[in-house]
């Protein structure tokens, strides 16, 4: 069950439409471009969600450091790159929370 703190992140993370987007794309990572099969396991590269929101590259980081905080995806270092993906186990458990609460 999700603390009133950690609801709280989760809800000032989803307020941004950008920040739902990325999360909804994430779902499906084999829909960016140049993504392999393996890919999937560590995400999606954040010049590649770069690249599908048009933002900039540090807004960009700064979105999914918001969504990483709030618990709804993993952050995974490869040399100098950085990949992100949805954290299902956390995501489910936030929904558990939303039907008990709510």
């Amino acid at each position: 069950m999700f603390e009133e703190a950690e609801l709280l992140a989760v809800f000032r993370a989803l307020s941004n439409p950008a920040r739902r987007q990325m999360l909804v794309w994430l779902k499906d990572p084999m829909s960016f471009p140049g993504q392999e099969a393996g890919d999937a396991e560590i995400g999606v590269c954040v010049s590649d969600i770069q690249r599908r929101t048009g933002l900039g590259q540090s807004t960009t980081s700064q979105y999914l450091a918001t969504l990483r905080q709030a618990g709804l995806v993993i952050a995974t270092r490869r040399g100098k790159w950085t990949y992100y993906r949805r954290d299902e186990a956390n995501i489910a458990r936030l929904l558990d929370t939303l039907r008990d609460v709510f």
